[in-house]
Formats: C-alpha cells, structure tokens, sequence
C-alpha cells in the first residue's frame, strides 16, 4: 500500500480537528484527552480511564459515538455481572424450531465498559475475546461485532473499596490507557452555566459515517514510518525491560500499539510521516499501564510512567530528516 499524500494528510488532520471540535462541545477543556481518544479510535484501539466519579468519562464516550454517527451501548460492571450479560445469550424460539441469537450491549460502535474493575474475573474476560478478535463466539458460533469498535472502559483508582485490580494480560488489551481529570476553573464555570442540559451530547450533530472512520483507520496505516524511528522504538522497549525496577516491560504488541498510534497522531497534524517527538509523546498514554514494576520498587513507591520519563529523557532521539 502506498504513503499517504500531503494532500490526504492535509484532508486527515482537518476532518480529525472537527471531530475534535464537535466532541469539545459536550466535553469542555478537555482538547488534548478528546485527542487521544479519536487517536485510540482510528488506530482500531480501546482505551482505558482510570478516574475519579463524575469527571465526565460517559460523556466522552456518547460524544465521539454522536461524532461519528455510530450506536453506542453503556455496561455497568457489577460483581454479579454475568458472561452473557455482556455478549449476549442464545434462546430457543419454540415457534421457529430453532436457537436465536440475541446480541448484548457489546455489539455496538462504542461500548462503554463502566467500572470494569468491580466485575468478576470471569465477565471481565467476556470482553477479552471481542476486544481483541472483533467477534463473540457463543455456543461455537462467531458473531462479528463490525467496524468500528471501540471499549472505552473506565475504572475507579485501585485503593477504592470493592475493586478488583485488572490482570496484566487485560490491561495489555488496552491500547491506551489515560484519565480524563477535573475540568479548569472557566470550563468548570461554563459547564455550570448549563446545568439544565443534563446530556450535552445529545445535541451533537455526527460529522462523519462509521464507513469514513473505516477509512481513515487504514488511510492513516499508510503513513510513513523511518526505519531510524522504528529502531528508537524497539531501543525503547528494551530500556523498558531492562529498567532496575521493572519486572516486566513493554511487549512487542505494545511496540506496534505504539507505532499504530504515532501513525495516527501524525496524520492528525497534517503529516504524512511520523517524528520521534509523536513516539515521546504517545508514550505515557499506551506504555505506562503495561510496565509492571517489582513489587518493593512500586511499595517505595516508583510508577511505570516515572521509569518511562527517565528512559525517554536519557535515550536520544534520532535526529529529523529532511522530508520531501
């Protein structure tokens, strides 16, 4: 497949800022988040937000599913959520002679996986399947879900009562992984001003079909990689397994989630080829959560997102090419 064009990339970045935008609209002062959520999006990813209740993570969610004039599903994970509760269940209809299947509420453009941490490892692992297949199986039969499809799946700080902590092997699943935070003062104020909308997303207009956003998702494949950026990107990860406080570092899946995304984040500014500076900036959000640390580094308190600050502090970047 060949590069992108300038010209392709110049029509990817102005089509990505009014999407950016229009989810702005119901999601206020939250530009750089909204970002990386379309990014997570048109890199046929899912993203997980760790935060705080009431910061605005549902309304994301409806948002970028109103953008793009797609369905969108919310779960609320309880710890008696059931398998099929997720994936939908198959029923025998006496009329017909025959078993109906009856799709769940993960069959849908955006699903919204609200407090994954508080279901049983069991339903979790519902989501496993068709996160990562982009299908169901149920009594041996495969039921794709389409395209697009994306989890946006929240989960409440680990130290709250009642939750479970995610098994690696999930959270490895997450091609992004970010919190949405407290608005500033004047969007504070703004979304105060209009306390009687109670969905601010129910008035957004979609802007594109979920065929476009097919297409952009493989329009910004074709975006060009240097191979000095994929060697800086595989020094990374190696950095990563090496650190003294890890015990686990980043996989080679995170490796191609990682040039996935920068692929995007560079269409999405106008380029039609990647800089090691979308590598450094991509690198919090979709390699923090998969590093796990020793246990006596994390009990002194050390963070994956530290060890990563360090190793893309002191591991040099290779130096811009001129581009034609």
């Amino acid at each position: 497949m060949s590069t992108m064009t300038p010209e392709q990339a110049a029509w990817f970045a102005q089509t990505f800022d009014r999407l950016v935008g229009n989810v702005g609209q119901a999601v206020l002062g939250k530009a750089h988040v909204v970002r990386l959520a379309l990014t997570c999006m048109l890199a046929e990813g899912h993203m997980l937000l760790e935060d705080a209740p009431g910061t605005g993570k549902t309304m994301l969610a409806r948002s970028l599913a109103a953008s793009v004039h797609g369905t969108n599903n919310r779960i609320q994970f309880t710890p008696d959520l059931l398998p099929s509760d997720v994936t939908g269940v198959t029923i025998y209809d006496q009329q017909s002679g025959r078993f109906d299947f009856h799709q769940g509420p993960v069959f849908a453009s955006i699903v919204l996986a609200d407090e994954i941490n508080r279901a049983s490892p069991k339903t979790q692992s519902a989501l496993l399947e068709v996160m990562e297949e982009g299908r169901v199986t149920v009594d041996g039969v495969a039921h794709e879900v389409g395209r697009p499809f994306m989890v946006i799946a929240t989960q409440n700080p680990i130290e709250q009562a009642g939750t479970y902590r995610l098994p690696e092997a999930q959270l490895d699943r997450f091609l992004m992984k970010t919190s949405v935070g407290y608005p500033d003062h004047a969007s504070t104020v703004e979304i105060l001003s209009g306390a009687a909308v109670r969905d601010r997303s129910a008035g957004l207009q979609p802007l594109v079909t979920t065929q476009a956003v097919v297409e952009m998702s493989e329009l910004a494949a074709t975006t060009h990689v240097d191979p000095a950026v994929l060697e800086y990107v595989s020094r990374l990860t190696e950095e990563t397994r090496e650190a003294p406080e890890v015990r686990v570092g980043v996989s080679v899946r995170g490796a191609l989630a990682l040039v996935r995304c920068a692929k995007v984040w560079a269409a999405a500014h106008g380029r039609n080829y990647v800089l090691p500076d979308d590598v450094k900036e991509l690198a919090q959000p979709v390699w923090a959560h998969r590093i796990t640390l020793d246990p006596e580094a994390e009990f002194a308190g050390a963070t994956g997102a530290q060890v990563l600050d360090r190793i893309l502090t002191t591991l040099a970047a290779p130096q811009e090419k001129a581009h034609a």
